[in-house]
């Protein structure tokens, strides 16, 4: 992968005032028909669909791929700016990314894709948002699934102290040098090795798409805001009450692409979700890792639009 290929894909970023945030975004063939909305994961950005844009871009899809709040080139900010991160937030930057930027010229039903925190944040979309959702393909879904639901009892003293202490825990944790650590003593490169099977496509763009964020001065206040956030969500922002309720109407077709060498989220926890939920369908992807759509673009490339091109909402 070439330096210019990156710049040639993200070269017309731009940026959008969300809430007093500043957003980046990208899109490649904006006047087609159909919009698709790419969704990163933890620790990437936009540009980590390098190897996806055109292809849909060719083929009539507006590909639209956009730095969550924390990540990449958008705003990163700490509790004090935005008391917390999680894919309740993410979720509602998507919500309004379509009405704010997408509606204005398009009125058709979006397109989710997403790897990892973007797939759980596209689920918290196609719950909260779904009559404006045609599908979701997500890969894979980095949360517990639990089958029946426990019964505990509801202590809300107990939620109150736990809270407490996940917030006095990450203010006063390291993260600035932790973080610092992270990015000075290869360790990018060792999780890299660790979400890739094949190691060969871990390039110098990637390596650098990951790590240019973190080396922001706002980027360990932004963390900070994610640990408290993900760490203290509520039940119903966690992947098994999503599906639940999405089960419940399934007007929105869901699509997991699961590398069977995923060593971050085996891929038992996606045959979980498809055996609990049957309406979810899941296709494995052989001797690939965490990221298929960086790993094995082709092949996840044309997975996805398989999958979109037989729906019947086109």
């Amino acid at each position: 992968m070439s330096t210019n290929h990156i710049k040639n894909n993200f070269n017309n970023s731009k940026y959008w005032n969300w809430n007093g945030f500043k957003i980046c975004w990208s899109v490649k063939g904006e006047d087609n028909e159909i919009p698709i909305i790419f969704l990163h994961g933890f620790g990437a950005s936009r540009k980590h669909w390098r190897n996806n844009l055109d292809y849909f871009a060719k083929r009539n899809y507006a590909s639209y791929s956009m730095d969550l709040i924390g990540f990449g080139d958008s705003d990163q900010p700490g509790i004090r700016e935005i008391g917390r991160l999680d894919n309740e937030i993410w979720c509602n930057q998507v919500k309004d990314f379509i009405a704010q930027v997408i509606r204005p010229k398009k009125s058709g039903k979006v397109i989710l894709i997403g790897n990892s925190l973007g797939a759980l944040v596209a689920l918290t979309c196609a719950v909260s948002y779904e009559e404006q959702i045609a599908t979701v393909i997500a890969s894979p879904i980095p949360d517990q699934i639990q089958g029946k639901k426990k019964k505990i009892a509801n202590n809300q003293l107990l939620k109150i102290f736990k809270d407490r202490f996940i917030n006095i825990f990450f203010i006063f944790f390291p993260l600035e040098i932790i973080l610092f650590l992270i990015t000075k003593l290869g360790v990018i490169r060792l999780g890299l090795n660790a979400a890739y099977y094949k190691k060969d496509n871990i390039d110098s763009e990637l390596i650098d798409l990951v790590t240019k964020p973190a080396l922001r001065k706002t980027a360990a206040r932004s963390l900070r805001a994610m640990c408290i956030g993900m760490s203290s969500r509520s039940e119903k922002l966690q992947a098994s009450y999503l599906f639940k309720k999405l089960s419940a109407s399934k007007k929105v077709p869901f699509l997991l692409v699961w590398g069977d060498k995923d060593n971050f989220i085996p891929l038992f926890l996606g045959k979980k979700i498809a055996n609990f939920h049957r309406w979810v369908k899941l296709k494995i992807v052989s001797n690939s890792g965490h990221c298929i759509h960086d790993e094995d673009p082709s092949i996840f490339n044309r997975i996805s639009y398989k999958w979109i091109r037989d729906l019947k909402t086109f």
